[in-house]
């Protein structure tokens, strides 16, 4: 399950909604906003993403770790619009059987999702001055 929302992200509700009696194991990932970033102060972000093909994309990366992994369940939900310091950016979970399975699936989906979804994000900083970071994705996409 892969999901884009541009309202706050409820880590503990997603977390308890994630119910597999077969699941020994269970690895969450919380993104979150921080204040600082290449030693300038940040004041917010937005996230800008290509909704239709992100959600494709996405879709494919967990498909890819449940392949790759043996994970029961595999789930992401990505923040757009404008975040607040401290605010949830992205959330991954993984279920397995075991532990080192849902952390190496865990690591991989986030590390994907990063390098492969076309969601851009612009860095306000505390001085009014912006800058579009991380915009890259495998398909080389262009920084709006």
């Amino acid at each position: 399950m892969f999901k884009l929302t541009d309202i706050a992200i409820d880590p503990s509700a997603l977390t308890r909604a994630l119910k597999n009696d077969a699941a020994g194991a269970v690895v969450t990932f919380e993104g979150r906003v921080r204040d600082h970033n290449d030693g300038k102060a940040v004041d917010h972000l937005v996230y800008e993403s290509y909704e239709k093909l992100a959600a494709k994309e996405a879709e494919a990366i967990l498909k890819e770790a449940r392949e790759r992994y043996p994970v029961l369940e595999a789930h992401c939900v990505h923040r757009v619009g404008k975040l607040e310091i401290g605010e949830v950016a992205v959330w991954v979970a993984v279920a397995s059987a075991h532990r080192k399975e849902a952390f190496d699936a865990c690591e991989f989906i986030i590390d994907s999702i990063k390098h492969r979804l076309p969601i851009w994000k612009k860095e306000t900083y505390s001085d009014g001055s912006y800058e579009w970071v991380n915009c890259r994705h495998e398909a080389e996409a262009v920084c709006p």
